[in-house]
């Protein structure tokens, strides 16, 4: 990452520094000519001084070496917080908070309401103080509809009735509805010819993007649903998906939904261990799977994996159009074979089956710290929070065009199905890897409005240079989830698309979406939040627990007010209460919610993400435990005696780098082949846990720090190793 101290002033950049970067002596007196204009409009240093560089001065085509002396020189002697996006407030008005607010601003905040910037906090307070109010216009906003409208949208519980499912309040009781059937109905964002997905496979580079309508979509979900009847499964059965995220997946997946069945979402990436494992856990009955995946010329298997965890019944689609490339075992059923049971019910359509909201749709997985994942199930409100959160803080609406490179074993994978189809956009796929040039083209041919990314993605490309020459114009926005972003790789992403906005976007599995994010109607920092989601209610717990006074700037460990929409009230395999609120303080009467993440709050109100604060890391987006990865590097070789997996942050910021504090049996022996060391184990994790897992550093040391209880305390090995060389002896 950059350093401000090591570019000058902007006031002392000369035409000389420009050229020295390799731009030509015409150009850089242009620039130059253009940035003394800036700097005697608006100052050397100031936010506007930044906004005007960024969006009249700077382009793609420039030398990012430029972007950088532009952005670190502005902010050279800036104090803390500087934006690197400042919204306008015409374009403010035209955002869907912004017209919510223009039109019924002062009816909810009363004389506080001035405009859609100004009073974009005040609006936050009010989604969490009256949430109830809040909730009913959202969901009137994205048209959601209920077969049977709930007797409110929020009831909560007194201290003396509780409910332990519920702490806090029960949203939408006595609702009923259907969340797919939500996303493929008509209504004033959608119409029966819009163009809802659009895609391409990789390779097909060439070939113009492929579009469905809505009305392609509801067929096509109508006819896999009506198959799915004549497998004899009983309503609210689970059925897994382990597919790469394409169209046909998307079908698979609404389609299981209509047809009040549950999906379980299993990762394309996993091992057979780690799909057995979730198929026992959620009792899942079938799985849907495809032969293999091609990524360029090379064919990973899947089908394979799948049968090697042995589920009672698999649906395979192919891959080529030359059959599968693997003998199905006699129990499974073709794609072909399975849609040829319903061929005369094509185009009829199926009545969606409605259920109560708290009914289950979608069993996904978080790895908790007892090394078994934490199985969480979303209900039918789960979806409306997701598309909620797309609509307020990455402002989605009708005739933009989604993409977030994801899965659907992972929650950005349903969550870009509802947070698209419920605000009338469509959604982008690429069949693909997203690393390399074809996706970079896909983004510019479909014309991708929202590009969802993970820091990891973003700093692939600006290390190959893949996305060189695209035009991404017609992107508004990113937004970034899944692990700590750095500040230098993502001044390179606003750059490749004008400076559009970075909304930092940070939730979880449990909460079917975000607790804190970004905003069209805030200055977004690199690498910050700017406020808690909508709906939400953030705390920063002391030394002693307890929560700290509520916007003072500070540092600690997480907790959420448990009245959050849509959020998990319970586990399929653990007590949800002991989970989540077991041992928690209490807030006005009411218990908040354990989310585990170390948090800051800065002095002028944004949020900045510490890592996790239990032992429970972050791998390229993948949360898993570090049980989990000890139970496999232990069996790596009969030297070791113990190890310790430690998630730590690089020193310049970015995602969490995997270290394995090591423990010999042989304690003499501390200058073993630790390069063999960690061979074994990237090939053993690889392997057995996630082929995306990989091992930074091994360090040997003669034991572990232990709890009086003999708990190991892996806190304590992250201090010490954020502290040190990661190479050097503890």
């Amino acid at each position: 990452m950059a350093s401000s101290s090591s570019y000058k002033s902007l006031d002392e950049v000369t035409i000389s520094d420009i050229i020295e970067l390799g731009i030509s002596s015409e150009i850089a007196q242009n620039l130059h000519k253009n940035l003394i204009q800036i700097l005697q409009n608006y100052g050397n240093d100031t936010p506007e001084t930044w906004n005007n560089i960024s969006k009249h001065l700077l382009n793609p085509n420039l030398p990012f070496s430029f972007h950088q002396m532009m952005y670190y020189g502005c902010y050279k002697d800036f104090s803390s917080d500087p934006p690197a996006w400042i919204p306008d407030l015409e374009s403010a008005k035209l955002t869907n908070v912004g017209k919510l607010l223009e039109r019924r601003g002062t009816k909810f905040l009363g004389s506080v309401y001035k405009d859609p910037i100004s009073s974009f906090l005040d609006f936050q307070k009010f989604s969490v103080s009256e949430a109830g109010d809040y909730w009913k216009l959202v969901l009137d906003e994205m048209n959601v509809s209920f077969s049977v409208p709930p007797s409110c949208i929020l009831y909560e519980y007194s201290s003396e009735e509780g409910h332990p499912s519920y702490p806090g309040g029960q949203w939408l009781p006595g609702a009923l509805l259907n969340s797919a059937e939500n996303c493929l109905s008509v209504n004033s964002k959608r119409s029966l010819g819009d163009v809802v997905v659009k895609w391409r496979d990789e390779g097909d580079d060439e070939v113009p993007v492929k579009n469905m309508t809505l009305k392609e979509l509801r067929e096509e979900v109508w006819l896999v649903a009506y198959a799915l009847q004549t497998l004899g499964l009983n309503k609210g059965a689970s059925i897994a998906i382990d597919m790469p995220m394409n169209v046909t997946a998307v079908i698979i997946y609404l389609a299981i939904v209509l047809a009040g069945y549950v999906v379980v979402s299993i990762a394309d990436s996993f091992a057979p261990r780690e799909i057995s494992m979730r198929l026992r856990i959620s009792n899942a009955k079938a799985i849907f799977t495809q032969d293999y995946i091609l990524r360029g010329k090379k064919r990973l298997s899947l089908y394979s994996r799948v049968i090697d965890a042995d589920p009672p019944l698999a649906i395979v689609v192919p891959t080529g159009s030359s059959g599968f490339s693997t003998k199905l075992r006699d129990c499974d059923i073709s794609w072909p074979t399975f849609l040829e049971r319903v061929k005369n019910c094509k185009s009829d359509c199926f009545a969606a089956v409605v259920q109560p909201v708290d009914e289950f749709t979608n069993i996904l997985f978080s790895s908790g710290t007892t090394g078994e994942p934490k199985a969480i199930p979303w209900t039918h409100a789960t979806p409306l929070k997701a598309a909620a959160d797309a609509w307020c803080h990455m402002d989605v609406r009708k005739g933009d065009v989604v993409a977030w490179p994801t899965n659907l074993g992972w929650m950005m994978g349903p969550w870009l199905v509802y947070a698209s189809l419920l605000n009338g956009a469509s959604m982008a796929l690429y069949n693909g890897s997203p690393l390399d040039s074809g996706f970079a083209k896909f983004v510019q041919d479909a014309k991708v409005t929202m590009l969802g990314v993970v820091p990891s993605i973003v700093r692939a490309w600006k290390s190959t240079n893949s996305t060189f020459g695209y035009n991404w114009s017609a992107i508004r926005c990113f937004g970034s989830t899944g692990e700590a972003s750095n500040i230098d790789e993502y001044l390179w992403l606003m750059a490749r698309a004008h400076y559009k906005p970075v909304i930092e976007y940070c939730g979880g599995t449990e909460i079917g979406g975000g607790f804190v994010s970004g905003s069209f109607l805030q200055a977004q920092l690199l690498s910050a939040f700017s406020t808690p989601a909508m709906g939400c209610n953030l705390f920063i717990l002391g030394s002693d627990g307890n929560p700290l006074p509520q916007d003072t700037p500070g540092i600690g460990e997480l907790a959420l007010d448990p009245l959050m929409f849509g959020a998990s009230n319970t586990l399929l395999n653990a007590n949800h209460f002991d989970v989540y609120f077991k041992g928690m303080p209490t807030w006005k009467g009411k218990v908040l919610r354990r989310h585990g993440d170390e948090f800051e709050r800065t002095s002028g109100g944004y949020y900045r993400a510490h890592g996790r604060a239990d032992d429970t890391m972050n791998l390229g987006g993948i949360k898993v435990s570090s049980i989990e990865i000890e139970r496999v590097c232990n069996g790596a070789n009969d030297t070791i005696l113990e190890t310790a997996a430690i998630g730590v942050p690089p020193l310049e910021g970015g995602p969490e780098q995997l270290v394995i504090v090591v423990v010999l049996k042989d304690l003499n022996n501390l200058e073993t082949n630790l390069d063999t060391l960690k061979a074994s184990f990237n090939s053993r994790l690889q392997k057995k846990l996630n082929p995306l897992f990989k091992v930074s550093n091994v360090v040997p040391t003669s034991s572990l720090p232990r709890t009086a209880s003999n708990k190991v305390m892996r806190r304590v090995l992250r201090q010490q190793l954020a502290q040190i060389n990661q190479g050097a002896k503890l």
